[in-house]
């Protein structure tokens, strides 16, 4: 166990902007760069390390006690913490769960992932939202000796997110197969841009073979596997540059073959319809972002990490016309107005921003994977018919 009354380290982070916190190095000692965002999430910090979609980003927590609970060998969405930096204000002493395995600074340490503790978060948090999300980098140990002005200029040296195709960086290499659960309804083929392990884990639970596939599958593959259905996965990067994965889903509508997307599937889908996308100022990333569904009213708390969007036509939202038919903006976020859903009026497919499979929770949007599953049955339906 890690003892969190050992001789403190320093560490600084460091922001483009020349903005510096100074604080005490958590986890791995060294160096990182990055994009800096922020996290409004009060529990599933484990979720959040080993999900992809977090690939080259330094996180920020904005609860001040982060690792009160451990980790376990359960709740990881990956094999691996994916973050490229950890900021936290006040880490736990001691972890204090029964499934606790190991603290969190030992994960982080044994992975290598460099962090800092011991800093005003709020005050972080707030020069992010209001000067958006910018390149950072987190340094401790040796590193400290370059000066700030060095450490300066090497955080803006770092690539930005924007323009960064980095899905392929997380995917899968393999194909592999999560076989349904009793008896097996349909089968989908599931497209990995970084993908959650708790997502296959939901279609399964349906009676859904699930067959996980890399990036770089072709839709001739995707034939081959006489599926009923194919989904896109979230994960990281710019969706402007996914221009093969928008090709594909042309072709995956352009077959009538049922569609499901999330996070970075829902910006393919919005690019595959001859949408733009852009980059939001700071992003959405929790698990408490509220959702409405234009359809029922019905407003939906979401788990949600990303930092780009679909851009809509018009102001009103109305529906929009398409080589695939009609399209409308299904959910909407009641923070900003941000597109969350689309759904296609002429064919079977639909998308949501958010994060269905969110685990630790919340589950309130659990049931979009019935709605697949009933696209799934209706079109064997028509085929048999």
């Amino acid at each position: 166990m890690t003892n969190r009354f050992h001789t403190a380290t320093a560490a600084v982070l460091v922001l483009e902007d020349g903005r510096v916190f100074r604080g005490e190095a958590y986890g791995a000692v060294g160096e990182t760069v990055g994009e800096a965002v922020f996290s409004t999430g009060m529990s599933g910090y484990q979720e959040t390390l080993t999900d992809p979609s977090f690939h080259r980003q330094v996180v920020v927590m904005t609860a001040p006690h982060i690792g009160n609970t451990g980790v376990n060998d359960e709740d990881g969405e990956s094999t691996r913490i994916w973050v490229s930096g950890y900021v936290v204000r006040d880490p736990a002493l001691r972890p204090s769960n029964w499934r606790s395995a190991r603290t969190l600074e030992d994960d982080l340490r044994e992975q290598g992932v460099v962090g800092i503790s011991g800093i005003d978060t709020r005050a972080l948090t707030r020069h992010l939202r209001e000067s958006g999300a910018m390149r950072v980098g987190i340094f401790s140990g040796r590193a400290l000796e370059e000066g700030e002005g060095g450490l300066l200029a090497r955080v803006r040296a770092t690539p930005a997110m924007a323009g960064s195709a980095l899905a392929a960086e997380v995917s899968t290499t393999e194909g592999y197969l999560v076989p349904a659960e009793g008896e097996r309804r349909f089968s989908v083929a599931a497209l990995d841009l970084g993908i959650k392990a708790n997502t296959p884990r939901l279609l399964a639970q349906r009676g859904i073979d699930v067959h996980v596939l890399p990036v770089g599958t072709t839709f001739e593959q995707i034939e081959a596997l006489d599926v009923d259905g194919v989904f896109f996965s979230n994960g990281p990067g710019d969706p402007a540059t996914a221009d093969a994965e928008a090709d594909l889903l042309r072709r995956v509508l352009q077959a009538g073959i049922p569609f499901f997307g999330i996070c970075f599937g829902n910006q393919i889908l919005g690019r595959a319809l001859g949408l733009g996308t852009y980059k939001l100022r700071y992003g959405h990333r929790g698990i408490n972002q509220p959702v409405l569904d234009r359809a029922t009213g019905r407003v939906e708390i979401t788990a949600q990490n990303h930092g780009f969007a679909v851009r809509w036509p018009n102001e009103e939202l109305t529906p929009i016309d398409t080589e695939f038919g009609r399209v409308e903006v299904s959910h909407v976020c009641l923070n900003d107005d941000v597109v969350e859903g689309l759904r296609l009026l002429d064919r079977p497919a639909f998308s949501v921003q958010y994060h269905p499979e969110a685990a630790a929770g919340p589950h309130d949007s659990e049931y979009l994977f019935d709605r697949f599953v009933e696209l799934l049955s209706t079109a064997t339906k028509d085929k048999v018919s």
